[in-house]
């Protein structure tokens, strides 16, 4: 059940390796030829697939690789395996199944099918991943086919979710009905369906050779034939892919000007729509080499931007696309895993070569890349005109977790107004297609269950992200998801006792490990697992996630927090230009200032209000009753009555007479 399809395909002697025998000057580039390499089959259970434009390492090498490691890299077509790492003793294996589902969309079918399957077979919670997808975590192996199964039966997918290919495609998640939005997602559904592997292996093993596709739109189609330009594997059943697949995953985004709900720029391709003159789309800016991922200690791995690689026309894309993709999968390291994303391959060759090499996949030259305006971060929580008379429903859900009673409300409005959903980047749920009379009831049910509207939001929470980490990713070094609420809460006490006001915040984004997935280093505060209860700080990405924030302290343990951060929240809001973010402002007075604040922090200069200045209350005996509980909690008694106000507003809202924001 770990085997993935490249890793099957060596046990078929029929089969032959696909090599490359290296790139020829552009006037050459029609006649780029492969040839096919046989596997002994002597050797063919132990033989290693390598991209041959990568040089193999010496056979005398062996190099120590953990089975961790080994199993995700063949997990092309099926789950990640996991253990619960708070257990003592033995260890209790289970798999987390993760779906693929292209600009988040998910349909009133496939969410409740969802719904059922996290009750029967996982740990009776849904995670909304940061690439639009949903993980189901606790599956054992026995109930592995059956949920696979049913997920498969019920419109949703897996295929390509996990493993060395292209993973979910990212796109605005709003269903907003404007041209541009429309022609953003058909896009990246059009990029999956392009990229999506073509064996039959996937429905081989889950559902017994049966298909559950629908048709795919013709260009698609001509786009993954075409092999005018040697992109191609001919003969074989992935002409994209071959047997060797990616060194490693791909990550691809497409969205609209201004809007940057999907981090763009984190991605390995990120895809813009551009408008002509008489606002129809009418071609694309085209990213690349963005990644978050990278290794303590090891400077030489890094998060990368992407940045401009060209403009083409709108009927261009899939090729430009296709040949973006097989520049990597024939130049991408493969001799060392830690390298073999393609923001590595472009920091070596530089984007001029990288640029000369594609247009030989894609037969033609890029043109310059348009001017775009200032990007925004979109979050779409609140309720929102969709443009054809229904409204959508933006959700905040802390941490993606949809969990008890949250969990039980959602089931009940999907379920009852048969909605459609969507989940964005950012670990949110958006439900679609809502009736302006079910607008009240609808507020009803999920502001009882804690899906507050926005303005009952705290700010801080609103943009915050965490990957799962403890107890179940195995590379988790410490907490994230279950670390992250009382982590803002101190930041929140932070700000009120350094004078900051409640509707300012800052982009915190925490992860158990440097690999990235909750994209911390875009992040204005970024908190990277760096050991037990303990993080290193990244300071500096900007609040649009347009600039990448720079390590600024390691080994930070948990409890010395207000340490490091009280002194910079402090001088923010003392030495700040006019709406200064805090990471423009860390950025523009450098880590050296930054870290002369700390040493020399005493503690912020505070001035005194008598007891009786609390104008909440008509006596002196409620005021000192309050400042009791507030001094056990090491608040003031104003903190604490804000904090009881905000609380009793937020359980008891049913939004009669209001609307979100």
């Amino acid at each position: 059940m770990t085997t993935s399809f490249a890793a099957a395909a060596l046990r078929d002697p029929k089969l032959q390796i696909p090599t490359y025998h290296g790139l020829r000057s552009s006037s050459a580039a029609s006649s780029l030829s492969r040839n096919a390499l046989s596997v002994p089959s002597s050797t063919r259970s132990s033989s290693l697939i390598r991209a041959v434009s990568t040089p193999a390492k010496s056979e005398t090498v062996t190099e120590k690789r953990s089975k961790v490691e080994i199993f995700k890299e063949n997990s092309n077509f099926i789950s990640y395996q996991q253990y619960n790492r708070d257990e003592r003793g033995s260890r209790t294996y289970s798999f987390m199944i993760r779906t693929k589902n292209p600009c988040g969309k998910v349909s009133n079918q496939l969410y409740l099918t969802m719904d059922d399957l996290a009750d029967q077979f996982g740990i009776g919670t849904l995670r909304l991943t940061t690439r639009q997808t949903f993980q189901l975590h606790g599956v054992v192996k026995k109930d592995l086919k059956t949920v696979m199964g049913s997920i498969i039966r019920n419109m949703g997918s897996s295929l390509g979710a996990c493993g060395d290919l292209n993973r979910n495609v990212l796109a605005p998640a709003a269903p907003i009905v404007r041209n541009d939005y429309l022609f953003a997602q058909e896009t990246a559904e059009n990029i999956a369906a392009l990229l999506t592997p073509q064996s039959g292996f996937y429905y081989d093993v889950w559902v017994d050779g049966e298909r559950f596709m629908s048709a795919e739109p013709p260009e698609v189609v001509q786009a993954r034939n075409d092999n005018s330009h040697g992109t191609n594997f001919t003969d074989s059943p992935e002409p994209i892919y071959g047997t060797q697949f990616l060194p490693r995953k791909f990550k691809i985004a497409v969205t609209v000007p201004t809007d940057n709900s999907v981090d763009i720029l984190t991605n390995d391709i990120g895809v813009v729509v551009i408008n002509g003159d008489d606002g129809e789309p009418q071609g694309f800016n085209i990213y690349v080499g963005g990644g978050m991922g990278r290794t303590h200690r090891m400077e030489n791995t890094f998060p990368r931007l992407a940045e401009p690689l060209g403009y083409v026309p709108k009927e261009d894309i899939l090729y430009a696309v296709k040949a973006i993709v097989v520049t990597q999968r024939e130049n991408g390291r493969r001799d060392d895993r830690r390298y073999s994303r393609m923001k590595y391959l472009i920091d070596s060759w530089g984007i001029d070569k990288f640029r000369n090499v594609v247009e030989q996949y894609y037969g033609k030259k890029f043109e310059p890349f348009r001017s775009l305006p200032e990007w925004e971060f979109k979050s779409y929580l609140g309720w929102h005109q969709q443009g054809d008379g229904g409204l959508f429903c933006g959700l905040h859900v802390d941490n993606g977790r949809i969990a008890g009673k949250m969990k039980m409300a959602l089931r009940e409005v999907i379920e009852k107004y048969h909605l459609n959903v969507r989940l964005t980047p950012n670990q949110n749920i958006i439900l679609t297609d809502i009736r302006a009379a079910w607008k009240r009831p609808i507020t009803t049910i999920l502001s009882q269950a804690g899906l507050l509207q926005p303005r009952y939001v705290d700010p801080l929470n609103i943009t915050a992200m965490a990957c799962p980490a403890f107890p179940l990713c195995p590379l988790a070094i410490t907490e994230a998801e279950r670390g992250i609420p009382s982590i803002l809460k101190r930041i929140r006490d932070m700000f009120e006792k350094v004078g900051l006001k409640y509707n300012e915040s800052v982009v915190v984004r925490i992860t158990g490990c440097p690999n990235g997935c909750a994209r911390p280093y875009m992040a204005e505060l970024g908190l990277v697992g760096d050991g037990p209860n303990s993080y290193q700080v990244w300071l500096g990405g900007s609040s649009n996630q347009t600039s990448i924030a720079r390590s600024f302290m390691d080994k930070v343990k948990l409890q010395d927090l207000e340490k490091v951060l009280e002194p910079l929240f402090y001088h923010w809001k003392q030495k700040r230009q006019s709406k200064e973010s805090f990471g423009d402002f860390t950025v523009r007075l450098g880590f050296e200032k930054l870290k002369e604040f700390i040493d020399k922090w005493e503690g912020p200069v505070v001035t005194t209000m008598t007891r009786h200045n609390l104008k909440l209350f008509t006596n002196k005996e409620t005021y000192e009753a309050l400042d009791g509980l507030a001094k056990l909690q090491n608040k003031n008694a104003h903190q604490l009555a804000i904090e009881v106000i905000r609380n009793y507003i937020a359980s008891n809202q049913n939004g009669k007479g209001e609307t979100f924001n």
